[in-house]
């Protein structure tokens, strides 16, 4: 992914430039900080927050934000080591974040495990490479808990899939308990709605809604 037009249109017509644009660099991140403190949400009594990681989070916020009971979405990176991480960062996979999105909800119209079914039918939990035409660590598929009961549910949900005869597998996406989150840069926020043209053709290119309809069926893209 990348947030100017001609970096999409290369990168996807010319199968060298994909290589060189998409594919992360092999070199681990540097040793960081000690961990981060337990990620701690500012919302309001009848709200709750989840993090998702998917891959892109454009997609990922187009795909949230259709669901009834959600009340916002942004894009950022969290399950990192550096702080206050640019975009150039994470995608240059310097950082160990990932490009994920904030979900804040209400539960008392959505549930944690409707958003959970949302997400793994948004995602392809098999590939531990990154998502679809993204590749690398900061594309990773990941859900990050914010509270036990959260983290409860995401094991059960996955457990679920993994006994699933019908469902992909292996399933690799990792859970892990959520720590600060950053938001991106305002370009990235909202993007497919901002910049809807250039977003669909983006997603088309990279084959995410095909994907998804080969691994999860007429459950693809459920919102």
């Amino acid at each position: 992914m990348r947030p100017i037009f001609l970096d999409k249109t290369f990168a996807f017509l010319i199968a060298a430039i994909v290589m060189l644009a998409c594919a992360a660099t092999s070199a681990g991140a540097a040793e960081g900080p000690a961990p981060e403190a337990p990620f701690e949400p500012a919302v309001g009594s009848d709200e709750a927050v989840a993090i998702f990681a998917g891959g892109c989070f454009w997609c990922v916020e187009e795909a949230f934000d259709q669901v009834e009971g959600v009340v916002s979405t942004t894009s950022g990176y969290t399950g990192g080591h550096v702080d206050n991480p640019s975009y150039k960062d994470v995608t240059a996979e310097t950082s160990g974040h990932a490009e994920a999105v904030k979900v804040i909800y209400k539960p008392g119209v959505v549930t944690y495990d409707h958003l959970l079914d949302v997400f793994w039918h948004n995602v392809d939990p098999t590939d531990a490479g990154g998502q679809f035409c993204d590749r690398g660590d900061s594309y990773r598929s990941a859900i990050f808990s914010v509270t036990p009961e959260q983290k409860t549910a995401a094991q059960a949900s996955k457990k679920a899939l993994q006994d699933d005869e019908k469902a992909p597998s292996p399933i690799v996406t990792e859970i892990t308990p959520a720590t600060t989150f950053y938001a991106a840069e305002e370009y990235h926020q909202n993007y497919y709605k901002k910049n809807s043209l250039r977003y669909k053709f983006y997603k088309n290119s990279c084959r995410r809604t095909a994907t998804l309809e080969k691994l999860w069926g007429e459950a693809a893209g459920s919102h």
